[in-house]
């Protein structure tokens, strides 16, 4: 009776652990940017995005790495929501005046981009 009732209570467990992997997709991208500001605001700009989980961005290699639910989210906008804060992604060029207004130590050579 006992091994009935413990396998009652694991199995939908296991059910609804399975359920939440589905909604979690990776990705990895460019971002080009700089220093630890950039770091953080890059991070920031994808966290702020409903369905976000995770991000991480690497200064040495430019890639960011995402946890992100695409029931929630979709990679376009995250890209763009990148760029709004004044960084290139692989998949979108922020805007020259949301470039300009980045400290002189976060803003890159765009010309090579």
């Amino acid at each position: 009776m006992k091994k009935i009732l413990i396998l009652l209570i694991v199995i939908p467990s296991g059910m609804v652990a399975q359920e939440k992997q589905k909604k979690r997709t990776k990705a990895q991208f460019t971002v080009h940017g700089n220093c630890e500001m950039c770091e953080k605001r890059i991070e920031k700009a994808a966290l702020s995005l409903k369905g976000v989980k995770l991000a991480d961005w690497d200064i040495p290699s430019n890639q960011i790495s995402l946890i992100y639910n695409p029931q929630k989210v979709d990679l376009v906008t995250i890209h763009e929501s990148i760029a709004a804060e004044g960084y290139d992604t692989s998949e979108a060029k922020a805007k020259k005046e949301d470039y300009n207004e980045l400290p002189k130590c976060c803003q890159y050579d765009r010309k090579e981009y």
